[in-house]
């Protein structure tokens, strides 16, 4: 059995071991979540301008390979 030592008089090593012994990770984040704000202006733009994937545009690719 260890010999017990007052936390103030432990060495710099031993108070870390100790301290990282009772820290814990929380599983689940403490922070309180919010629903998003429907009537908010949104400032992030959409992503669908960025879809190339649109069947039409497809479509007229597919179409279009006469050209080879």
């Amino acid at each position: 059995m260890e010999k017990f030592i007052p936390y103030e008089k432990l060495s710099k090593k031993k108070k870390r071991e100790q301290d990282s012994r009772q820290r814990t990770i929380w599983t689940i984040s403490p922070v309180t979540r919010m629903p998003e704000n429907p009537k908010a202006y949104k400032r992030k733009k959409t992503q669908d301008r960025y879809n190339d994937t649109d069947p039409v545009f497809l479509y007229i690719l597919t179409q279009n390979r006469c050209w080879r």
